[in-house]
């Protein structure tokens, strides 16, 4: 639907945008609110910094201890904290010091994407430093705000319009450091901001306990399969027979590699038992809908980008509600229903526990229990196609690195392990607390937002 701005000529400053986007009338609605109560202007109370460096040569990536924030690793994550450090990759440090364009920041600064899917803001929740790559920028030596307040605040609707207003588009959206420092931040009293800090932080203790529950989980999984300590070790020589590379199809070294066989082996001599994937389930793809359908508004369209192993989150795509009624019958994913990545990052699987009010790509399988397996704990399934024993069966297939694309027929040959069901009851119970838990800390973050939009409505 078409929106006119009237704006007053004497309004606008020639030396600055000009462009008709960022004169919409939501933005000048924002902006003329937060302006009738004291503020305060972003780069007045902090030091934004860029680094100028984007490592492209992946030799660098976990070489050193310094953690390294890309946009990824902030979008759907407002806390960046130890407890994801695996997630992260790691620089040397040395590399930093020679390299002046790589800047760090510290606890409780934050980090705001700038390119690739920028206006997401994180703060810095435990790491005593993190270095910084192109992808985005950081908000360093915080006065007069709270540093919690503020990264709620740029997540609101009020602040993350904000930062989409100063958006600049050249071949993708991305976001200046003068641009941002542009943004204007209510002057809320310090009781009030310290409320919020109190929920901010109670959110994420819930998260905490929810990923600890995960782990045991996974801990448990692992212990009731010999493979709790189990360390992947590449070997540089061995052997195999005729017969096995005949069988296989495969005349590269790689796929024969020990470590694969080890795991297989651990499967298959479980007591309780294994079987095939596609035993165990029927599984339906996504959908590509082409970017000719995006929108600016509608149902999500669901990557593998907005999904991780406790659930689907927002997506920024949006496809129309007209297309979404054509496509739901064959491609809404229902509750219940497994989730699976077969690619891009292959092997995140995940139960949903409500239907998706959108589609799904064609990056996904959704996978149904077959009737021989309806009493197989879902949670528990989910948790080993997530888990080592599938990602080194894809590795396997995929000649040592983690291939761009799954086949349907190749997942179906992945070996399941049939756990015992005393120990698939304690891993489901586990896994839906900690995805109780992972609820409640979203909610306490949307109410911080909440509060804020209220507090800067009245």
């Amino acid at each position: 639907m078409a929106q006119i701005s009237y704006i007053k000529y004497s309004d606008i400053d020639l030396k600055d945008r000009i462009d008709a986007e960022f004169f919409k009338p939501d933005y000048l609605q924002i902006d003329k609110k937060i302006r009738s109560k004291p503020y305060l202007l972003l780069a007045d109370i902090a030091k934004l910094d860029a680094s100028a460096f984007y490592p492209a040569a992946t030799h660098l990536y976990k070489t050193g201890d310094v953690p390294f924030a890309r946009c990824v690793d902030c979008i759907n994550f407002p806390f960046v904290e130890k407890n994801r450090l695996s997630e992260f990759e790691k620089i040397p440090e040395d590399f930093i010091k020679r390299n002046k364009t790589v800047k760090k920041i510290k606890q409780h600064d934050l980090i705001i994407t700038k390119v690739g899917t920028p206006c997401f803001a994180s703060i810095v929740f435990d790491f005593e430093e993190i270095a910084l790559s192109r992808t985005v920028l950081g908000v360093s030596k915080i006065k007069e705000i709270n540093p919690f307040y503020l990264m709620i605040f740029l997540r609101s609707y009020f602040g993350f319009n904000q930062l989409q207003r100063q958006r600049e588009l050249t071949i993708q959206y991305q976001l200046t450091l003068e641009r941002v420092g542009k943004i204007l931040i209510p002057n809320l009293t310090k009781d009030f901001q310290n409320n919020i800090e109190l929920i901010a932080k109670n959110s994420h203790q819930k998260q905490s306990q929810s990923k600890q529950l995960y782990r045991e989980a996974e801990k448990l999984l692992l212990s009731e399969l010999g493979l709790l300590d189990y360390q992947v070790k590449h070997t540089l020589s061995f052997s195999t027979t005729k017969k096995a590379i005949e069988q296989a199809h495969r005349y590269d070294s790689e796929y024969f590699q020990p470590k694969y066989a080890e795991i297989i082996k651990k499967i298959e001599e479980y007591e309780g038992g294994w079987d095939f994937a596609g035993e165990m389930v029927k599984w339906k793809k996504g959908v590509e809908v082409g970017t000719e359908a995006y929108t600016e508004t509608g149902k999500d369209f669901v990557r593998v980008s907005d999904f991780t192993v406790f659930g689907v989150s927002e997506s920024n795509r949006k496809i129309a509600d007209e297309a979404f009624e054509d496509l739901k019958k064959n491609f809404q994913p229902k509750q219940g229903e497994i989730l699976f990545t077969k690619d891009g990052t292959i092997g995140i699987s995940y139960v949903l526990k409500e239907d998706v009010q959108g589609v799904l790509s064609g990056a996904f399988l959704r996978l149904t229990l077959k009737e021989k397996y309806q009493n197989f704990e879902k949670e528990c399934l989910s948790l080993i196609f997530s888990s080592i024993l599938c990602k080194m069966q894809v590795e396997k297939l995929s000649g040592g690195a983690l291939i761009a694309h799954l086949k349907p027929s190749d997942f179906e040959t992945f070996k399941i392990p049939l756990i015992k069901p005393s120990i698939q009851k304690q891993i489901a119970l586990k896994i839906q607390e900690s995805h109780r838990l992972r609820k409640e800390s979203k909610e306490l973050l949307e109410e911080a937002k909440r509060r804020v939009e209220e507090e800067i409505e009245k």
